[in-house]
């Protein structure tokens, strides 16, 4: 179970407690003053860490707070922090759609990404669409292929998810209603290949090898999902899905994919690379151990090799296996050839 807030400083820290012993295990914090107060958010987490430090907190911050400070007391608890990713008008005073131009802080975002993944924490991203004088869909696909080279654990599009903020996304002169629904699918497309699909630790590699930015992979996704009528006009919500039912979806469009950028003989290595991060991720979530049979060695797949997917193909070979991922008697994830 989880719970979520949005009262004052108080309130918040007092609830902490009364959430474990009411068997909440995560906290989801959504409050303007502690987001952007550096020493509320400090005092938050060391309350965390001291009153209940077996419960997994969710919370947004601002990146301008966001620091060593607060990456070395994040290090102290189970937490996923959340950012969003804006791009601000160049010129606030211009109000005209046309001629206002939008600043989206790359060098930034990027340092501050670069702290948490060194941190080693988990973190993910919100990105908006159509919200700003300003935005077009060149834009919005040049944050979206940005975001997805840090290494969020998640992206989120609080657009495509209710109605409410989907009703933000307005129609200008640099951002017609195609292009929003462009948008708005690349994003749920996004949000189901990546998000729900578990992807951050291959997306990359496998889009490298493709040769296609991200942004055209969700476009060409979100085609795949109309077609297989779990789009967004669908209904289809990707959440709601199991992880293994995402898992084969990937797949089977990412062997279309490869067929169709005529790099067939790399799908294998593919097929072992996100079925043996799909079992490890079910284990870690929820538990679950696999039997796999893979056609490449599993310390392989998990090493760096993996990493470059066309040196994988080109210099390892294949090595059919049957790999079991379980829980060592540490209570770890672990894996072993059978």
């Amino acid at each position: 179970m989880q719970t979520e807030f949005n009262l004052g400083a108080k309130e918040i820290e007092s609830k902490i407690s009364e959430c474990v012993k009411n068997g909440m295990n995560e906290f989801v914090l959504h409050d303007f003053s502690y987001a952007n107060d550096k020493g509320k958010m400090l005092g938050f987490l060391k309350t965390v860490q001291r009153t209940a430090p077996e419960l997994f907190v969710s919370f947004n911050i601002n990146p301008r707070i966001l620091d060593m400070d607060v990456c070395r007391q994040c290090m102290n608890i189970n937490c996923s922090i959340e950012m969003n990713f804006e791009a601000i008008p160049s010129d606030s005073k211009k109000t005209d759609a046309k001629k206002s131009v939008l600043f989206f802080d790359k060098k930034f975002y990027a340092k501050r990404c670069e702290t948490l993944n060194n941190s080693g924490l988990v973190f993910g991203i919100n990105l908006f669409f159509a919200d700003k004088n300003g935005d077009s869909l060149k834009a919005f696909c040049d944050r979206l292929n940005f975001t997805i080279e840090q290494y969020p654990n998640h992206i989120d599009f609080p657009q495509t998810e209710n109605t409410e903020e989907m009703a933000s996304a307005k129609v200008s002169g640099t951002f017609s209603a195609e292009d929003i629904r462009a948008a708005r699918n690349i994003a749920f497309a996004c949000r189901t290949f990546y998000s729900a699909g578990r992807a951050v630790p291959w997306f990359n590699s496998i889009l490298s090898a493709l040769r296609i930015t991200p942004s055209a992979f969700f476009s060409d996704f979100a085609e795949w999902q109309r077609c297989n009528n779990c789009d967004y006009n669908s209904g289809f919500v990707p959440e709601n899905v199991s992880h293994h039912e995402i898992e084969k979806m990937q797949l089977l469009f990412l062997q279309q994919k490869f067929e169709e950028k005529h790099k067939s003989h790399m799908f294998t290595a593919a097929n072992d690379i996100v079925c043996m991060n799909g079992a490890l991720s079910r284990l870690v979530s929820d538990g679950t151990e696999s039997v796999l049979e893979t056609d490449y060695n599993p310390e392989e797949i998990f090493g760096p090799e993996a990493m470059d997917l066309n040196s994988f193909v080109n210099d390892l070979c294949m090595e059919h296996c049957t790999v079991k991922v379980f829980l060592n008697e540490d209570g770890e994830p672990d894996f072993k050839i059978l």
